[in-house]
């Protein structure tokens, strides 16, 4: 059984962990939840304006060890993401997997962390419209899509993606 695993913050959009999550698991993956936060209680979002629900981590980002999952999913939220892209522990991860070329799959407000990690650079990538810019000034090609799927990285642009996002997660890991 391949496992997923997902890597948060604080704050993130629910959608992008939870039905993502539970999508993945009803494929048949196992599925973990690392998280940067100092507690292993982690506060969901609902459009970055209401407070969602709150989930338990199953390790700490100190914890992580890459070679025990099959791809890592970043969702977006736009505080869960600006906290995600400056954490050294967050960038160690993600470019540890995208070295192994398993796939690393980021959703709405997910890719500035490609940003920050140099990742972006001369990759096509969707994301939430509002990265347009950000990414294109690190270098990388922005397309309006659903999914875009640029080697080992898999990009969408919102919740109302899920379904597609899921489906690319799901082909690269078969």
């Amino acid at each position: 059984m391949k496992t997923i695993a997902f890597l948060l913050h604080n704050n993130f959009e629910q959608a992008e962990y939870e039905d993502v999550n539970n999508q993945l698991k009803a494929k048949g993956y196992n599925t973990l939840l690392i998280t940067t936060n100092e507690d292993k209680k982690v506060q969901a979002m609902n459009q970055d304006v209401n407070k969602g629900d709150t989930f338990t981590a199953d390790i700490f980002a100190s914890e992580a060890k890459v070679d025990d999952y099959d791809a890592l999913v970043v969702p977006g939220g736009t505080v869960n993401a600006d906290t995600i892209r400056g954490n050294k522990e967050a960038h160690s991860i993600i470019n540890a997997i995208n070295e192994a070329s398993k796939p690393l799959a980021v959703i709405c407000h997910a890719p500035w962390v490609l940003i920050n990690t140099g990742i972006a650079k001369g990759k096509t990538l969707t994301a939430y419209h509002s990265l347009q810019t950000d990414l294109e000034n690190a270098g990388a090609n922005f397309v309006d899509k659903t999914v875009q799927i640029d080697g080992n990285l898999i990009t969408s642009r919102n919740p109302d993606d899920i379904e597609n996002f899921v489906d690319a997660i799901d082909k690269a890991l078969s």
